[in-house]
């Protein structure tokens, strides 16, 4: 039954995605969210691979390193077949080191996907544009 002012398809809701840098984190504690995927030992750092140490995620070249990632396609689909769910999610952050390459292009890559089937997202990244962590 239809109501006046009422909206009649399921997934209304706007997914909401997040960068973000472990080491930027003062508490340790990962955003709030329905999923938080950690990257950090799942997918390598493409920081140094061909000249993109001072890009970020949102360039396409760094998107196109870290979806050539071993492992990268799968944890994609895998957050896509996620996202997709009846119940769906409204949150998901995916974090890595500095939250500049892996994480960064991760979403947008995710971002991407999902809009192209008809989703509405936004994109938040917390530390993207924070310098390059080295650990000491």
């Amino acid at each position: 039954m239809n109501f006046p002012g009422r909206r009649t398809t399921e997934r209304q809701h706007v997914l909401h995605l997040i960068s973000f840098g472990y080491l930027h984190l003062g508490d340790g504690c990962p955003p709030l969210a329905d999923r938080v995927e950690d990257v950090r030992e799942r997918l390598r750092d493409p920081a140094a691979a061909r000249g993109i140490l001072d890009l970020d995620g949102r360039d396409p070249r760094v998107q196109d390193i870290v979806a050539r990632t071993p492992g990268a396609q799968e944890l994609l689909a895998n957050l896509l077949a996620y996202a997709e769910l009846p119940s769906g999610p409204r949150r998901i952050a995916i974090g890595c080191a500095g939250g500049r390459h892996r994480s960064g292009g991760l979403v947008e890559l995710l971002a991407a996907t999902l809009r192209a089937r008809g989703r509405q997202v936004e994109v938040e990244h917390r530390h993207i544009h924070l310098p390059r962590v080295l650990r000491p």
